[in-house]
């Protein structure tokens, strides 16, 4: 055991940028750590992994969770922290280039100059016998349909206006920063179906969830163009793999260009699939290692919620000389009165409170003058309700 304040056990190898951020005198952080704090993690699975009751924070470095048991930490009252938006741009150049294989057949021509043999001319004459196999398409006037206008969305919706396509979206959750960095002159659908019918180029960015489990499906797949192009560089799953194959030997689909190889589709003529590049790129994992490090610190060291997938949103600066009550508790009335009748009982004064929910869950945060009085903190404990509480 160590005597420093915080540990933190990383299960995958982690960008030194991001572990740089964690204070050498406070954490202890590495594979080996016992009875880590927090877990910090990328593509590691924690579905079969015990997860100790010394964890209070989980944090993986990159977008989708769906190797995390969300669910289970949330009755845990543990947050699950993820980066969204530190690999949109890495993502974002994937799809570009993915627009670029697709329109102009660009995977299967290399892969014909590579088998080319003979000599120079010999090269030539079947280069010029064999090219015409290989005809696109140009993108400018063709139409880019985008399910999801998040971070990654977003920058995919406005780089692609700049190579010349029309651009349609579809995302009625869409958040006001989000709309705000979106080009005015993407055009809003009605409805997911009318991107799917719209579509020369279809683009998917959203979570896994199960609302968007099999969200590509024979049904919507059928809407669209027998020419046009699918792309998913999201997650597997989203997409109805068996109706894509349906699809493209119906000549029903023209093309499917993806970021997750399968028994189904990486050796289909008319598929394209890499082995999920998204987030590869040296910044991506730098910019993933350096929010999932900075949420991990904000929670542990004063409590603060930002970018979790399961809390709400909680940030309150602390109150001078206090210390704080971390609070996570069920969304149920007269939770914060509660907690305000027994610190005063006590003695003690409220310098600032804070209480954000977030459907079932709530986070309360409470600054008090004094002295840290373990009868508190034991008394919160025992309110109905509360999943967790601790006192910094």
């Amino acid at each position: 055991m160590t005597d420093k304040t915080y540990r933190i056990q990383t299960l995958n190898g982690i960008s030194g940028a991001g572990l740089s951020r964690f204070p050498d005198e406070l954490y202890e952080v590495g594979g080996g750590v016992e009875e880590p704090h927090a877990l910090l993690v990328r593509s590691a699975s924690l579905h079969d992994t015990p997860i100790g009751d010394s964890v209070m924070a989980v944090a993986r470095a990159g977008a989708g969770t769906n190797n995390i048991p969300v669910a289970a930490l949330t009755e845990r009252g543990v947050p699950v922290f993820n980066t969204p938006g530190a690999n949109a741009n890495a993502v974002k150049e994937l799809v570009l280039a993915g627009l670029f294989i697709a329109s102009r057949h660009l995977i299967p021509a290399a892969r014909f100059a590579h088998e080319l043999s003979g000599d120079d001319a010999q090269i030539a004459k079947a280069v010029e016998a064999g090219k015409k196999q290989f005809v696109g398409f140009e993108l400018p006037g063709r139409t880019l349909g985008i399910i999801g206008l998040g971070a990654i969305g977003v920058q995919v919706a406005n780089a692609a206006l700049g190579l010349g396509l029309s651009v349609v979206g579809f995302d009625p959750g869409i958040s006001v920063e989000h709309a705000w960095h979106l080009s005015a002159e993407v055009e809003r659908a009605d409805s997911i179906e009318e991107v799917f019918r719209r579509a020369d180029i279809l683009t998917v960015h959203v979570p896994l969830i199960p609302a968007t489990r099999g969200l590509v499906s024979t049904q919507r797949l059928a809407l669209m163009k027998d020419t046009a192009v699918l792309l998913n560089f999201a997650r597997a799953e989203i997409v109805d793999t068996d109706a894509v194959v349906t699809a493209l030997d119906e000549d029903q689909l023209g093309g499917y260009v993806c970021d997750f190889p399968s028994t189904a589709v990486h050796k289909h003529p008319k598929c394209i699939s890499l082995p999920h590049l998204g987030a590869s790129t040296k910044e991506a994992e730098r910019n993933c290692a350096i929010m999932a490090a900075e949420s991990l610190r904000g929670f542990l060291e004063d409590g603060q919620v930002h970018n979790a997938v399961n809390f709400p949103e909680a940030v309150m600066a602390r109150a001078e000389g206090t210390h704080r009550l971390v609070i996570v508790n069920r969304n149920v009335p007269n939770m914060v009165g509660q907690v305000s009748t027994i610190v005063a009982q006590h003695g003690q004064n409220i310098a600032n409170l804070l209480n954000k929910s977030r459907d079932d869950l709530a986070v309360t945060l409470v600054d008090i003058e004094g002295e840290r009085l373990p009868e508190v903190l034991a008394e919160v404990r025992a309110i109905d309700g509360v999943l967790s509480a601790r006192c910094i």
